[in-house]
């Protein structure tokens, strides 16, 4: 085996998935990611789908809100803007999830490490 295959199988140890799967912190990142992702689906679906569900069964949105653009228009406009908004508020939570993860990852790593 190359020194190459050796430094590649000595980086890839294996994790004990179960023991980080039952950890505490891992618990607490799943939870956290739960209590930020689901509402915020929640909300991109039901602003997402009320634009067609609105034109198609009312007329709220046919009336005129500047000039000769209608609110369909403003509302459809606002999804872009959700959409950036919730992009941009996701990223940023990700990175601090990101950060929880590789606390997680590096704690298994020594506790490994010691056990060796």
């Amino acid at each position: 085996m190359s020194n190459l295959a050796k430094d590649v199988d000595k980086q890839s140890k294996p994790y004990e998935f179960e023991q980080i799967a039952n950890s505490s912190k891992f618990k607490q990142l799943m939870s956290q990611k739960k209590r930020f992702l689901i509402p915020l689906t929640i909300f991109f679906l039901l602003f997402y789908f009320m634009l067609p569900i609105l034109t198609s069964y009312t007329t709220i949105l046919n009336k005129p809100a500047i000039g000769s653009i209608t609110w369909t228009w403003v509302y459809a406009f606002a999804q872009f803007i959700m959409t950036w908004a919730l992009c941009m508020i996701y990223v940023r939570r990700a990175m601090k999830f990101d950060e929880l993860a590789a606390e997680i990852v590096a704690e298994n790593k020594q506790e490994g490490a010691e056990n060796e």
